[in-house]
């Protein structure tokens, strides 16, 4: 039986746009339930300004919090040199680093243009020895001030990045939510026939037009086997208007289930978690197997 992974993103994705504040024991566990689950890399929180997004202001406490748990990999996202440092200082040995492909959105999420970003990580590139590295290329798709990004620009942007990493591992982001599955599949071929030394591929969709499913699927016939998903469809960038929640993690096990692709997720156990992460005030939860699951 071929296997995948899912990395659960919504103590990042799936919190960060939630208002009122997550209380922090709260945030650890849910986290916790992902793990008892079956769940074995999720994305804990951002090393970002509490005043631009105030829900990852206990990034530290959260990483602290999850450190009896060596089982868990808990990556941590950072959009600059300054938040790596003050992650790496806390302890992250697991960095999610993002670039935007859309010169808006990256001056909208990091107030920089792509070219500083790109010149400010090939600084950091020998701090980070030693330290598990992810790249989100955001907006590879499709832009929320620009619409459509041309799959060259993509391409160049993951090209650089990978002149200077190309052991981490780069993750395709539909942002927006409005990429199709014969594009994401597209685009990740051409990126993996374009960069054959990078070996690690992963995918990041949005459900904004009830697409999401299908994208991850047609990032996994391009033979991605990495996935990013959110507890109870959970999400949406406060920098990119109009998204919504990710892909809901029940719901990509649920389908990796049936086509008999193993996941290590344990549903039963999951759905409980779901539930709870669904409940958040100020949360706007998605999906549909949590409440198929519930009626039977």
């Amino acid at each position: 039986m071929s296997s995948i992974t899912i990395v659960e993103v919504g103590p990042r994705d799936g919190f960060q746009p939630i208002g009122p504040f997550i209380p922090t024991a709260r945030k650890l566990a849910i986290i916790r339930g992902c793990a008892e689950a079956g769940i074995r890399r999720v994305e804990a929180g951002a090393f970002v300004g509490a005043a631009a997004v105030p829900q990852m202001a206990d990034a530290g406490d959260i990483l602290a919090g999850l450190a009896d748990l060596p089982e868990l990999d808990a990556q941590m996202l950072v959009p600059n040199p300054r938040h790596v440092r003050r992650a790496l200082q806390a302890g992250a040995r697991h960095l999610c680093y993002v670039i935007s492909v859309s010169e808006a959105h990256n001056r909208s999420n990091v107030r920089r243009s792509v070219a500083e970003s790109v010149a400010e990580f090939a600084e950091l590139v020998p701090e980070l020895q030693g330290v598990a590295l992810r790249m989100n290329i955001a907006t590879a798709f499709d832009c929320p001030f620009d619409g459509p990004v041309d799959d060259a620009a993509t391409l160049d942007l993951v090209g650089r990045l990978a002149a200077l990493r190309p052991d981490a591992e780069f993750c395709l982001c539909d942002t927006t939510g409005r990429a199709d599955p014969v594009h994401v599949a597209r685009l990740h071929t051409a990126c993996a026939e374009a960069f054959p030394a990078v070996r690690h591929w992963a995918f990041h969709g949005h459900d904004t037009y009830g697409l999401g499913l299908a994208n991850v699927h047609g990032a996994f016939q391009a033979g991605v086997r990495v996935f990013d998903a959110a507890i109870a469809g959970l999400g949406g960038c406060p920098f990119a208007p109009g998204a919504t929640g990710n892909v809901a993690t029940e719901d990509v096990a649920w389908m990796f289930h049936r086509m008999g692709i193993e996941t290590g997720i344990d549903l039963g156990a999951l759905l409980p978690v779901a539930v709870e992460a669904a409940g958040l005030p100020g949360g706007t939860p998605g999906g549909r197997v949590r409440e198929a699951l519930g009626r039977r």
